[in-house]
């Protein structure tokens, strides 16, 4: 049975995590810690568990085996590296860090003290993003010339997000930081490393933080990446496009179709609908899996970082007017 601590409710997904971990037979919620008091007892009750006001008093108690980290994201890096120290593996909501420098000190803490580190990277367990990963790896359609990914939602035109999303000094940015995410570690994923970074971010409904933003990004391979994401985007649908030199993926929502050299020869428009492999389970029970039975950890410290180091380059692009280069 593995003990699990709720480390805020901060973030819009910490109720779903918790839910959850809540159903599965071999985990027990047992307590919770919120920066925010009141939300957190509040939440401690609704969860049927303690409430500590103090997260050293949390950190040790015997039963607490694990953590999930839904805390504001300049919180990471401190709530993390101790933790980490006091030998409390790790789930944690994107991003790792706001910065690689903080992500490196956190990866000391939890590579010294020996825990499983988890984020959040649910895409990556989709059947239609595993199946173009493959397609990619099998050179189905050739080396890839350009990605892109759009995610977008209305969060911020419809105003459903809450108030201190559009905070910069505790989310670290707007669009970009949280929804972009997703185009950004599955771009990382299945093009490689990354050498060089271009951003375009605006704001259409006057917060703090940009709210509608674009960023292009170059890898080893050459491969070009379009990365799109918006908080002012209502009825879009989720689209991913493959270009390579001998074929094409379009995906749009669940809907998924290939065209190559081979296809176009047989077939009278050259399409085809593959079949997707089953899904990967979702974040959380990797992670519990990879603690209790030595399963494999998809989604760690690299990955975290690789995605914090995406996340920076692009927000120095646009403040700074330039291209950045990965170092």
């Amino acid at each position: 049975m593995l003990h699990v601590a709720m480390l805020s409710k901060w973030h819009v997904h910490a109720s779903e995590y918790a839910g959850r971990l809540g159903k599965m037979d071999d985990v027990k919620i047992t307590c919770v810690w919120d920066e925010d008091p009141i939300r957190g007892k509040a939440w401690a009750d609704e969860l049927g568990v303690d409430f500590e006001a103090d997260l050293d008093t949390l950190l040790a108690r015997g039963d607490v085996d694990a953590v999930c980290i839904d805390t504001p994201t300049n919180m990471h890096k401190n709530v993390m590296i101790k933790c980490a120290k006091a030998g409390k593996h790790i789930y944690t909501e994107k991003v790792m860090c706001l910065t690689v420098a903080d992500c490196d000190e956190v990866i000391k803490a939890v590579e010294e003290n020996h825990v499983i580190f988890t984020i959040s990277l649910p895409q990556r367990a989709w059947p239609k993003f595993l199946y173009i990963k493959q397609a990619i790896e099998s050179g189905l359609v050739g080396d890839v010339t350009v990605l892109r990914c759009r995610n977008c939602h209305d969060g911020a035109l419809a105003d459903w997000l809450p108030d201190y999303w559009y905070d910069p000094e505790t989310t670290g940015g707007g669009a970009m930081m949280d929804l972009g995410a997703h185009p950004m570690y599955l771009s990382a994923w299945m093009l490689g490393n990354p050498t060089r970074i271009q951003s375009m971010f605006n704001n259409k409904t006057g917060h703090a933080v940009e709210d509608n933003t674009i960023s292009t990004i170059e890898f080893e391979n050459g491969a070009i990446a379009v990365s799109e994401t918006s908080l002012v985007s209502p009825m879009c649908p989720q689209i991913f496009e493959v270009y390579g030199t001998k074929g094409v993926i379009l995906a749009i929502d669940d809907e998924i179709k290939i065209k190559t050299v081979d296809t176009q020869k047989h077939l009278a428009d050259g399409w085809v609908v593959p079949k997707l492999p089953e899904a990967l389970p979702h974040p959380t029970r990797q992670w519990v899996d990879a603690i209790l039975y030595g399963g494999p950890v998809r989604y760690g410290v690299r990955e975290a970082r690789m995605l914090t180091a995406l996340m920076e380059n692009a927000y120095v692009a646009d403040r700074e007017r330039r291209e950045v280069k990965f170092s």
